[in-house]
């Protein structure tokens, strides 16, 4: 029995033809945006490679246009999310280091409410306020 979180995650970091991006089947679009770089760069290095003779680069395009599937079109709800996944696919180290100053931002802002909520002055106001509408 395969666990459907893992399988949602495995899919994100999957290699896929980018059709939105593409000019002949997507391959170079699909590898620059599972390495987070712009398509032209990719596109570039495989032109320059067929000028130079490099014929696996022919075999490699078509075979990979044979077997990768499409990149589903739900795949991201926003532009967030994608540069997320991105982020975890080339560095990793980075990603993790971001969510944890998220959540130490999180967590210094949750105790300064907590804070704020049981000091003597919140209590003194709530209790003018609640005279006031007496």
């Amino acid at each position: 029995m395969k666990n459907y979180h893992n399988e949602k995650i495995s899919r994100y970091k999957k290699l896929y033809l980018d059709k939105e991006n593409s000019y002949i089947y997507g391959v170079c679009a699909g590898i620059a945006d599972y390495m987070g770089i712009d398509p032209v760069i990719v596109r570039i290095i495989t032109v320059v490679s067929l000028i130079f003779g490099v014929p696996f680069v022919i075999i490699g395009y078509f075979l990979l246009a044979w077997l990768l599937e499409y990149k589903p079109s739900d795949m991201y709800e926003t532009k967030e999310e994608s540069d997320f996944w991105k982020g975890v696919r080339t560095e990793p180290s980075n990603t993790i280091r971001d969510i944890r100053y998220k959540f130490r931002d999180i967590e210094r802002r949750l105790r300064a409410a907590e804070a704020h909520v049981t000091s003597s002055e919140y209590n003194l106001k709530r209790q003018f306020s609640d005279l006031e509408k007496e």
